[in-house]
């Protein structure tokens, strides 16, 4: 047992899983209110917030805050 212990609290865990807990958990005008990006509050989804999401990091670490936040 050599392995390595991460300390990453998101180590294994996608952005998919991430954001389709908080949208189980909030819904999306809850996410929306919360973090206010168009994605989240103008016909969203889970593709169109996960491109959104990968390609503007403030945004995916205010979602990856979000989740830690209620872990």
């Amino acid at each position: 047992m050599n392995e390595k212990q991460t300390k990453d609290p998101l180590h294994g865990i996608t952005l998919e899983a991430i954001l389709n807990q908080l949208v189980e958990e909030y819904g999306w005008d809850g996410l929306g209110r919360i973090i206010d990006i168009r994605c989240f509050n103008h016909e969203p989804s889970i593709k169109s917030s996960l491109k959104f999401l990968r390609k503007t990091p403030w945004a995916r670490a205010r979602v990856e805050e979000l989740y830690l936040t209620n872990k």
